[in-house]
């Protein structure tokens, strides 16, 4: 093995601790850098390759994967990414939400002379670069920022099993924190509840019911130890609490099973095609799990099971942005940095 060697970059010499202060890495999942067959393909077999993600053997896995899955699949979801790509930027949503949530989290820390970078899990930029980035920037000391509030191996795991990946080729590791998850953290309940209201009070009429959306999770991971389900109870019954909701008016619900074992349930899609022939049919829908929007969030709930609702007699569905790049968003990532680098400022 080649271990390398990350030099700081010269900074001015009225520059506090020149070669020595804290950084924060913010790490999301990731995304295609375009729209065509090539980029999305190229995404998704790095995605799906992951055996944290898909934990069978790659002997039977691979021969599938790289058959049937990446002939298939790619041009599927590079015209839902095209669906909601953002034009101006020529970029993922996603992408430029975390590019701005680090952004306007570097603004917070300015003062404290810590610098912020960001990386995605798959795709660009890569873990590795945002970790160069910081070390370029004189840190040797660094808080990597799993996006994902609730745990999963399959997310938060894999996010610094990467970064883990990263130092061991440096031959000069910097010391690391992580970011545990968060579920039921005061400020980011308040920031979904803000959210929520929020998406609430401009509407002609209030929703007979808010369905809450995490992403799914194979129930055999759960079985072995994986967490997510009950981070995401935690997370759920705390919303519920300061939004003075139920079960009835604010179900839990989990999308975007793939395959054909079974996943955590009840399902997303069926649950809510369901509700018109049971007379709820002005609903709205909030994805506590995410981060920023994403091709989960505003192709597969904003327009796949939206018009599967409105076929089956729905009449108003709304869907609630993700925090984004909103302030209390970058209010949580402050407060949960600072937290975290305590003894580091």
């Amino acid at each position: 093995m080649v271990f390398h060697h990350v030099p700081p970059r010269k900074r001015p010499e009225s520059a506090a601790g020149a070669n020595s202060r804290p950084g924060v890495l913010l790490l999301n999942l990731g995304t295609p850098d375009d729209t065509g067959y090539r980029s999305v393909r190229r995404y998704l077999s790095e995605f799906l390759s992951d055996r944290r993600v898909i934990e069978g053997s790659p002997l039977f896995w691979q021969p599938i994967l790289q058959g049937v899955v990446l002939t298939v699949r790619p041009g599927k979801s590079g015209k839902a990414y095209d669906r909601i790509w953002d034009k101006t930027h020529n970029q993922s949503p996603l992408r430029v939400f975390t590019r701005n949530q680090s952004a306007q989290l570097a603004q917070r820390f300015a003062a404290d002379d810590v610098p912020v970078a960001w990386a995605m899990r798959y795709g660009q930029p890569s873990v590795k670069q945002g970790l160069h980035d910081l070390m370029e920037q004189g840190c040797d000391r660094i808080l990597v920022m799993p996006l994902y509030p609730q745990y999963s191996a399959t997310t938060t795991a894999t996010a610094n099993d990467q970064f883990f990946r990263a130092l061991m080729h440096l031959r000069n590791q910097p010391a690391t924190r992580t970011l545990p998850a968060f579920p039921d953290h005061p400020a980011y309940i308040e920031a979904l509840a803000a959210s929520l209201r929020t998406g609430l009070a401009h509407l002609p009429t209030p929703p007979q019911m808010v369905v809450a959306s995490f992403h799914g999770l194979p129930k055999a991971y759960v079985e072995k130890g994986d967490s997510y389900q009950a981070d995401c109870v935690r997370t759920i019954e705390a919303l519920r609490a300061a939004m003075g909701m139920t079960a009835e008016t604010l179900p839990l619900t989990f999308q975007s099973r793939f395959g054909p074992t079974k996943w955590l349930e009840p399902y997303t899609a069926p649950f809510i095609e369901a509700l018109p022939e049971k007379g709820i049919k002005n609903i709205a829908v909030i994805t506590p799990g995410f981060m920023a929007d994403c091709i989960e969030t505003l192709d597969e709930i904003g327009n796949e099971v939206r018009d599967e609702f409105m076929a089956k007699g729905g009449e108003h569905f709304t869907l609630i942005p993700c925090l984004n790049d909103s302030t209390p968003c970058i209010d949580l990532l402050e407060q949960l940095a600072r937290q975290e680098l305590a003894g580091w400022l």
